[in-house]
């Protein structure tokens, strides 16, 4: 696995770490389509979140959270909806919301990370 795949990896399991000590369960990782990929599907209450996460070693090249743009965002819900029509089960009576988590620093097991709530 590239060094970028692992980098990435291990901030997608900082974040489920982070998003399970704030209430969150956790029901799919790394959902594929032809279209693209979900990093986590989350619920917490009546929320479906779906997570998009970018980690990065330093800011340099902007902060991890700017990545996301209108693009990248519409290309995250167009999946979402995917998602939901695939998993009825755990979608019945949830809103649905996307969040965006950055995670920043050397080693994302201890790096910064930030999270964005509704992000439209």
């Amino acid at each position: 696995m590239a060094a970028k795949d692992e980098r990435g990896r291990a901030g997608e399991d900082r974040a489920c770490a982070y998003l399970a000590a704030q209430g969150f369960r956790v029901v799919s990782r790394n959902w594929r389509t032809t279209s693209g990929e979900l990093d986590i599907v989350a619920v917490r209450g009546r929320s479906l979140v779906v997570v998009e996460v970018k980690t990065r070693r330093t800011t340099d090249y902007g902060d991890p959270l700017a990545a996301v743009d209108r693009r990248k965002l519409a290309q995250v819900w167009r999946l979402a909806l995917g998602w939901v029509r695939e998993h009825p089960e755990e979608s019945r009576g949830r809103t649905v919301r996307v969040d965006v988590i950055g995670i920043t620093g050397e080693d994302p097991a201890t790096a910064d990370l930030a999270h964005l709530e509704d992000v439209r």
